[in-house]
């Protein structure tokens, strides 16, 4: 990203919005992929698939609620 000689990034908010949108959008899809290997995992009995899944969805929850409140 450029700025012009006179003025630099704004301190309060580091990155662009298009990066902040594109971390929400990859949480989401995060979210889609966990729920998808939590059932293939659940219905193959494959533990180390349903931990994952659960894994992700539970910590892309998370971000999403942080970032609602305004602690991302």
């Amino acid at each position: 990203m450029r700025y012009r000689t006179d003025e630099g990034p704004n301190e309060a908010y580091p990155f662009s919005e298009s990066m902040h949108q594109m971390l929400t959008f990859t949480m989401v899809i995060s979210i889609v992929i966990g729920l998808l290997f939590l059932i293939i995992g659940l219905r193959g009995k494959v533990m180390w698939m349903w931990v994952w899944g659960a894994g992700l969805v539970i910590l892309s929850v998370a971000y999403l609620v942080a970032d609602f409140f305004g602690f991302v």
